[in-house]
């Protein structure tokens, strides 16, 4: 039994409907369903569902291009990413063999713990991208803890918030973070806080 455009509808298949209609439906040797709803109903339920099908379409478009976009701006930042690398190691290497500075960031300590950011989207209708990030986070905490080395996890985005906010048993989630589509500078930073605390 099923409801199609609002109405109680009957089916069977190679037997006879029960109730008091018992005798009046019977399907045929060629094993067509017999169905109660009018061909209007299903003409409209079918529309209404090529409709609804449409609209998750365009909204899947328009998400794979906001991902594109944000792709070609970390692709663009990346020289800019490798430079500032360059400089903080040579300034580093340099204030190493200064004996009057005295500074957290240039102690060599063992690696003990690790911190994984794992940047993810707010909603799933961006392809892969979302499933891709948790699973190649589960599988980075897996090899650090396969070589000994615990880790700890900072979230930016609504999936991956849900998804190890439910794990808290097999992650230690350190925070959790919402920014929406565009960051502020004020929530950047606050990232940015969390990330040094625990680095120092």
């Amino acid at each position: 039994m099923q409801a199609i455009g609002g109405r109680r509808a009957n089916f069977v298949r190679g037997g006879r409907v029960g109730g008091t209609e018992r005798a009046a439906m019977r399907v045929g040797r060629s094993g067509r369903l017999a169905c109660q709803a009018s061909l209007k109903d299903i003409r409209d339920r079918i529309g209404s569902v090529k409709n609804t099908q449409k609209i998750t379409d365009a909204m899947k478009l328009v998400a794979a291009a906001k991902v594109r976009r944000a792709q070609d701006a970390v692709i663009s930042g990346r020289p800019f990413a490798s430079k500032l690398v360059d400089m903080l190691y040579g300034v580093n290497t340099r204030l190493r063999n200064e004996t009057d500075v005295d500074s957290p960031l240039l102690e060599v300590k063992p690696v003990e713990k690790v911190l994984v950011v794992a940047f993810t989207g707010d909603r799933g209708l961006c392809g892969g991208f979302n499933n891709f990030i948790l699973k190649r986070t589960e599988q980075r905490v897996a090899e650090l803890k396969a070589s000994g080395v615990e880790a700890e996890l900072i979230l930016v985005g609504k999936k991956g918030g849900q998804y190890f906010g439910r794990r808290t048993d097999q992650y230690e989630v350190v925070r959790s973070f919402e920014t929406g589509q565009k960051p502020t500078v004020k929530e950047s930073q606050a990232i940015a806080d969390v990330i040094y605390s625990k680095f120092v």
